[in-house]
Parts: C-alpha cells; sequence; structure tokens
C-alpha cells in the first residue's frame, strides 16, 4: 500500500481552506531533509502557515511538502519530508489532525495516523457470514 499521509494532508489543506480557515502544519525539525529557516525553530518544531497567501509554489507531493514563504520579510524555500509533518490544523479552530510518527515505518513504505487503526489480515474473520435470505438475495461482505 502507499502511504497515507500525503493523501490525508493535501484533503486536509483542501477541507480547511474550503471551511475559510488558515492551514497550519506542525514540523519536526530534527527529523532529516528538513528546511526551513532555523532561526523560527523552537524546542524541535516550527508552526508554518501554508495558506495560498502566505506562501508561493506549494508543492504536496507523496514525498515531500514544498514551498517559499517570506520569514521576516525574507524569502526562504521549505523543504519538508512527509515523515516530518507531525499536524496539520485550522489556526482558527484547532481542528484538524495529528499523525502518529512511530506508525511511519521507512522500510515497509506505509505509515499510519494517530486516529486511524490500520486493519490486517487477523482482524479479519476467515470465512464471511452466510447470507441471509436466500442464495438470490444481494449481500455484502468484508473483504
Amino acid at each position: 500500500m502507499k502511504a497515507r499521509r500525503p493523501y490525508l494532508l493535501r484533503a486536509l489543506y483542501d477541507w480547511i481552506l474550503d471551511s475559510d480557515e488558515v492551514p497550519n502544519i506542525l514540523v519536526d525539525t530534527e527529523s532529516e531533509d528538513v528546511i526551513v529557516p532555523r532561526e523560527f525553530v523552537k524546542d524541535g518544531q516550527i508552526v508554518l502557515n501554508i495558506s495560498p497567501e502566505a506562501v508561493r509554489g506549494l508543492s504536496i507531493t507523496d514525498d515531500y511538502l514544498m514551498c517559499e514563504g517570506r520569514f521576516s520579510g525574507r524569502s526562504f524555500e521549505v523543504i519538508l519530508p512527509m515523515k516530518s509533518i507531525s499536524a496539520i490544523y485550522c489556526r482558527g479552530s484547532g481542528q484538524g489532525l495529528a499523525f502518529d510518527d512511530e506508525d511511519y515505518p521507512v522500510e515497509a513504505g506505509s505509515e499510519g495516523v494517530a486516529s486511524i487503526s490500520p486493519i490486517g489480515p487477523s482482524d479479519l474473520d476467515d470465512e464471511p457470514p452466510a447470507p441471509k435470505g436466500g442464495p438470490n438475495k444481494p449481500s455484502l461482505r468484508l473483504v
């Protein structure tokens, strides 16, 4: 399976903008390959406003979030590996999603989110329940 984080990040970014809110992301700056202005980092983290009014050239790929932003009037290129993004949320309401870093196994190529539990084969029944109502009735089963 492909990593979920970039898909969720793009979807929540759109949802936040559609809700007339300002999208902020929390970034773990201790992660490898993070490029941000270091003078704005506090306790190994930085919060970035990634609204269209705040950044130029925003690109959210499967591997990176990249854009150009202004910090104290100075333009700066921002490059963030996906696993460095800890959360995305609305600046005004605080609604959003925090990602669980422990569920981002690099070797497996998948990732998780704190509020979403992956379902594995052991979580499924060995055999689906028999359809109710006879053999010609439509039925649904968990795949």
